[in-house]
């Protein structure tokens, strides 16, 4: 396992998710080199991480690069055969490791991405698939969702892994379209474990859920115009434009403050996708 380990940085992207991401660092052994990109100015954070854990590198971005451009910047300085992307708010299982280095050999280290599987109830990705099983071992797959994963760098040959005008959401879907278009492989592995406890990363209160809602509606339209076409594109968001318009409507009505604005930001979002604007807006600062 020494030498596995050795090959692996971990990648964790973070916007002051300090209430989290200790959880997520001491699930990881501390042999393994681990590198946080903070999405903000805090050096606070940076201070305390480095403090407290010998085996992790904290780089401060300055400003809110989101996760895919923040992730392209810990890739950056990724030394390893390996890298492991993990959100904050997710962490291992003990067997997790050990699982995905069995695949690695099982595969003859043929593979783009291996995931592992989702222990709690978050979304069991394997059901969203028309997977092929290859063995009880590890599922190949079109896809797998970005808060854990493995990425094979001598077999991923992007400038740019994460598309850059994606701030937040599909950006680990159009990586593995993008790997899959170019005969990449894709595994989930059965047996290693991870947990997920979405959204507790960068907090749930209604601003960053409107800066979720916004970014949703945008990412959607962008990533099937830029790989289906602008005919799917509108197929595909035109009938959750209809129903945000009609959500707005009712909230107005019956005077829900939080659903209207949940709403209303939905459909900036698309608006903004529709007019070709660039993925402009970002969380409110925190105090």
């Amino acid at each position: 396992m020494n030498k596995f380990k050795k090959n692996i940085t971990f990648i964790i992207v973070t916007y002051r998710s300090q209430n989290v991401i200790h959880r997520c660092i001491k699930s990881i052994d501390s042999k393994i080199k681990i590198i946080v990109i903070e999405n903000s100015n805090n050096f606070f954070i940076k201070k305390e991480l480095e403090k407290k854990y010998s085996n992790v590198k904290v780089i401060i971005s300055g400003k809110n690069l989101g996760y895919g451009r923040g992730n392209n910047l810990g890739l950056q300085n990724v030394k390893t055969r390996y890298a492991f992307i993990i959100n904050p708010d997710a962490y291992l299982d003990k067997n997790t490791l050990p699982e995905i280095k069995k695949v690695i050999y099982l595969l003859n280290d043929d593979f783009s991405i291996l995931a592992p599987n989702l222990k709690t109830n978050f979304g069991y990705f394997l059901k969203k698939h028309k997977n092929k099983i290859v063995n009880k071992y590890f599922f190949q797959v079109d896809y797998v969702e970005g808060f854990a994963m493995l990425l094979n760098l001598k077999k991923i040959k992007f400038n740019n892994f994460f598309d850059k005008k994606i701030f937040l959401f599909l950006e680990e879907v159009d990586l593995c379209k993008r790997i899959i278009d170019s005969n990449g492989k894709i595994y989930i592995v059965n047996n290693a474990k991870v947990y997920h406890s979405a959204k507790k990363g960068s907090g749930n209160d209604l601003e960053i859920n409107l800066c979720r809602n916004w970014h949703w509606m945008w990412s959607l339209f962008y990533y099937n115009l830029k790989h289906f076409g602008l005919f799917k594109a509108y197929c595909v968001t035109l009938n959750k434009l209809t129903s945000s318009l009609f959500s707005f409507i009712l909230a107005t009505l019956f005077f829900n403050y939080k659903k209207k604005k949940i709403n209303f930001y939905r459909i900036l979002g698309l608006i903004n996708a529709y007019q070709g604007k660039p993925s402009w807006l970002r969380p409110f600062k925190k105090k």
